[in-house]
């Protein structure tokens, strides 16, 4: 799951991007308005933190600007100002929340959890897929009761095609969401990733392959049966 955080305050920058990248997101960033607008436009995000005072253009600006573009990607406002006007303002340009400055950073991360939820219509901190379960709020994954170790990117892959359970995910829908920029749209780095993930969740010699490859399309997390 990835966000962008267009924030020109750098008090903000590193607690932030700390608390989220420690939440599992990964994470771009920018001080500057019009390139946050530029990066929005350029990657598909699954939640964007913007300020509304940026340098060059506001965020009300770039709110106004995707969403009159049709981009519903969730945006949590973060301001200073905490009048009901001002907060009236931006939910009704398009906004799916509003935070006040200075706010608790779990409740940001708390914040960004449910948005990047309803973009998915996932509603319950638990998902599955036949007997293997991923925990939203603790970040754990169990298949038949037995809990998985996963390491923080292998985590995040299973997540984003749990969220996606029952469709073809493609390969650049994968690095946009879970890696940062790979070196080439022909690397092997998300086949490896996924030949090792398929390994993780085969708990016993019974467990059916719940990850299938679509081939020249991409890959889809569902259970299809015995």
């Amino acid at each position: 799951m990835r966000v962008l955080f267009i924030e020109d305050s750098k008090y903000l920058q590193k607690p932030v991007t700390k608390a989220l990248k420690a939440a599992g997101y990964g994470f771009d960033a920018t001080t500057d308005g019009e390139e946050g607008l530029w990066m929005a436009q350029s990657r598909d995000y699954d939640v964007i933190i913007l300020d509304i005072m940026l340098p060059r253009m506001s965020g009300l600006e770039i709110l106004k600007t995707l969403r009159g573009e049709g981009n519903e990607t969730p945006i949590l406002i973060l301001s200073s100002k905490d009048s009901v006007e001002d907060r009236v303002h931006g939910l009704e340009l398009g906004a799916d929340d509003y935070l006040v400055k200075p706010f608790a950073l779990v409740e940001l991360v708390a914040r960004v959890d449910t948005l990047s939820r309803r973009r998915y219509n996932q509603k319950s901190i638990e998902i599955t897929v036949g007997d293997l379960c991923l925990n939203l709020a603790t970040k754990t994954v169990t298949r038949d009761g037995k809990e998985i170790a996963l390491q923080a990117r292998q985590y995040a892959l299973m997540e984003y095609l749990m969220l996606r359970k029952g469709q073809v995910v493609t390969r650049t829908e994968i690095d946009e969401h879970v890696y940062d920029q790979l070196d080439s749209q022909d690397s092997n780095v998300i086949d490896v990733a996924i030949c090792s993930l398929r390994k993780r969740i085969e708990v016993s010699p019974e467990s059916r392959p719940l990850i299938h490859t679509k081939r020249g399309h991409g890959y889809i997390m569902e259970d299809r049966g015995a």
